[in-house]
């Protein structure tokens, strides 16, 4: 997958690699305590060494066709959130999609754009038959696109996620692969 475009606003949705560290920790640093409401990465990526091992990491699921990340970039390049498959499991057909966002990119369905051409990539290209979103339960902006992306709720996993010493509840979403075409094919014409 390389760039592809966003929309008619410029943004693109490009690889991230681990040459790109130093300016992967400055989007989170930017953006360290919005996305740190409910993702730990910035408890994660908290220097260049842990981000470059961060970038690393994704490079090897990309090799091994086990994950991928994905830099969402304003129209002059700025890196200002991602989309991930954090798993993907092709022979079980199955993957599990996340995204976070600097608050400043917020709001401007970036998220969205970019979580629907890695679900399609993933569904078309890779055969997956189940896209899984989790979300912890407080997270309404995350919710908003998992239904905008046509998911349905499977259930919740009572205080199942603890962070920084609180538990929360979690949200399971998916859709299958034959409702994604039909809600692509909707959502195109």
């Amino acid at each position: 997958m390389f760039t592809r475009s966003l929309g008619d606003d410029g943004a693109v949705l490009c690889p991230l690699e681990p040459w790109q560290a130093g300016e992967f920790l400055e989007h989170i640093d930017r953006g360290r305590e919005f996305i740190g409401r409910y993702n730990g990465l910035p408890d994660v990526v908290t220097d260049l060494a842990s981000s470059r091992a961060y970038l690393q990491a994704y490079a090897e699921k990309t090799r091994t066709d086990s994950g991928r990340i994905c830099g969402i970039r304003l129209a002059d390049g700025k890196l200002v959130g991602a989309v991930i498959l954090r798993t993907l499991d092709v022979a079980q057909g199955v993957a599990e999609a996340g995204c976070w966002l600097e608050p400043a990119a917020a709001g401007q369905g970036l998220v969205t754009r970019a979580a629907r051409l890695l679900i399609d990539w993933a569904v078309e290209e890779r055969g997956v038959h189940r896209v899984e979103w989790w979300v912890v339960a407080a997270n309404a902006p995350s919710i908003a696109v998992a239904r905008r992306l046509g998911m349905s709720r499977d259930g919740v996993l009572r205080e199942h996620y603890l962070y920084r010493g609180e538990r929360h509840d979690m949200e399971i979403w998916s859709v299958l692969a034959p409702d994604w075409r039909a809600f692509h094919a909707r959502s195109t014409t």
